[in-house]
């Protein structure tokens, strides 16, 4: 009895003390501090009240003048109108959407010393495409430094527990490098299976990296991950980690899912490294998730995208070429294989590469546009596109959560229910669980498939992946999959829409969608 009684104990003292509560504390007592600093500061000097105030009205301009997003900017506009003085530390600690000066300037340098390579010229690679998918692949290649491949399979997973044995069975035929990426890697059954593996493989001499996103990680990795994948042999890295009290840009975070073997095979989509995304722990019901495995020379590219992202946060590769996958055989003839196209997504330049290609499969769409994502929180451009292709008779079709995992985004999410629906946008509810994946399929031509939700935050601030692919069977699977999936949801009616609803509840939707940016 005693024994049980100190276990629980334990257990609720390492529920209530770990990372990310020491975390939360920490930076509740900096905001607390620098909101004290500035009320005393008003309090006691009329003169430095009006300071602040410039000051804000100042910054309130510098954001007006910035070319960024207008919703973006109007939602902290509107916190500078309703409380400027407390507006101004919270946009100087979370609106700012620049990196460190000096982090900025190795990515971009890494970036521009080390290309992806262009194996074939675009006019060639997509030469037999129709002229609006060519200019596509041709935008891709040209603003995001992305080129097109043939001869790579595609091979289309509708949920994390498939990827999964793939995975580790990939993983075992490792031979000179393995480099993993993730937002999110949790202490699980799917860590301790991957770990295994990669434990076995540093030993046998393989390169092994890892990079995780220091925020996703916050509350699933204990401090001590990267010393013990270190005593492993595994070179372990923390994107913009957090320091409490000292961080000032948190902003941005690295939410893309790459994993890369020998170059030669890459995994991307939304899974990320924990047990809930292959259904080993239950979280808002059953969760569907989606990736892609890509077997060929287009799987290198998610090699550079990691190694340029390693080298600017660890300076320890200045040639690629060892990194270069062993030729192989052709896996298909060139005029029958699909297009693929690996792209990454970074808020350091002005290039929104995620939403630009989802707005231009929206613009060229003929007949279906069918969406997966986790979050519908999208600007005036995104809505816009989504109506009009709906308008000029092309079937749109939107598949989010039935059971939300955050309720401020669930609550956002059905905000634009009214608007899209009336235009023609059909919208069904995953009602098993939680759909995590981020896909678009249409006209059984062209998909995507990546860690890009719908929201500001994957649009404009993180550090994203995708994969276009033009043709072939995983299309096919895409698309089966979307439909599947559709009838084992609910469609949303007009009817449930014409509910009233009260007066306070119409006034926080209306705050929440002024405030959406910056959820």
């Amino acid at each position: 009895m005693a024994h049980r009684k100190r276990r629980r104990v334990r257990l609720f003292f390492h529920k209530i003390i770990n990372r990310i509560t020491l975390t939360a504390l920490l930076l509740l007592v900096q905001l607390g501090w620098l909101f004290w600093m500035f009320w005393q500061l008003s309090q006691y000097a009329l003169w430095i009240n009006t300071a602040l105030t410039v000051v804000s009205l100042v910054l309130a301009l510098h954001i007006v003048r910035r070319e960024e997003n207008p919703a973006y900017k109007l939602s902290w506009l509107l916190v500078m109108c309703v409380a400027p003085l407390f507006g101004l530390f919270i946009y100087l600690l979370f609106g700012n959407k620049n990196l460190s000066r000096r982090l900025r300037r190795k990515l971009e340098a890494v970036d521009r010393d080390h290309p992806i390579p262009v194996a074939t010229p675009i006019d060639d690679a997509c030469g037999d495409l129709p002229s609006r998918t060519r200019a596509t692949c041709r935008y891709l290649e040209t603003h995001a430094h992305a080129p097109a491949f043939r001869d790579t399979e595609v091979r289309y997973f509708p949920l994390g527990d498939d990827l999964y044995p793939a995975l580790l069975a990939d993983l075992e035929t490792a031979k000179h490098y393995i480099f993993l990426e993730y937002f999110i890697i949790a202490e699980g059954r799917m860590l301790d299976g991957v770990l295994e593996v990669l434990t076995r493989k540093a030993a046998e001499g393989v390169d092994v990296r890892i990079i995780y996103d220091d925020l996703g990680c916050e509350a699933a990795t204990p401090l001590s991950f990267v010393w013990e994948a270190e005593k492993r042999g595994i070179r372990t890295l923390a994107f913009n980690p957090i320091v409490p009290l000292v961080s000032i840009v948190m902003n941005h975070r690295d939410h893309r899912k790459i994993t890369v073997i020998d170059g030669r095979v890459a995994y991307t989509g939304g899974i990320n490294i924990a047990d809930e995304y292959i259904n080993q722990k239950v979280r808002f019901g059953h969760w569907k998730d989606t990736g892609v495995r890509l077997c060929g020379p287009a799987a290198h590219s998610f090699a550079v995208m990691f190694l340029n992202l390693w080298n600017a946060l660890r300076p320890t590769e200045t040639d690629y070429a060892p990194f270069l996958p062993v030729p192989t055989d052709k896996v298909h003839e060139a005029h029958t294989s699909p297009i693929v196209q690996p792209y990454a997504d970074s808020p350091l330049d002005d290039e929104n590469v995620g939403e630009t290609v989802y707005l231009d499969i929206l613009a060229q769409a003929e007949r279906y546009v069918y969406i997966f994502t986790p979050y519908l929180i999208i600007d005036t451009e995104m809505q816009s596109a989504l109506c009009c292709a709906a308008k000029r008779g092309v079937d749109v079709r939107l598949v989010v959560p039935g059971i939300p995992d955050k309720r401020t985004a669930f609550r956002l999410t059905r905000s634009y229910y009214g608007v899209l629906m009336r235009a023609g946008v059909r919208i069904y509810e995953y009602t098993p669980g939680f759909l995590h994946a981020k896909s678009f399929v249409a006209d059984d031509r062209i998909g995507v498939v990546g860690s890009v939700n719908m929201d500001y935050r994957s649009l404009y601030l993180h550090f994203e992946c995708g994969v276009l692919f033009v043709g072939g069977t995983a299309i096919t699977h895409l698309k089966e999959d979307a439909l599947a999936t559709m009838d084992a949801s609910h469609e949303v009616t007009e009817r449930e829409l014409s509910r009233p609803k009260r007066l306070w509840l119409r006034l926080v939707d209306a705050v929440l969608r002024a405030l959406s940016p910056l959820f």
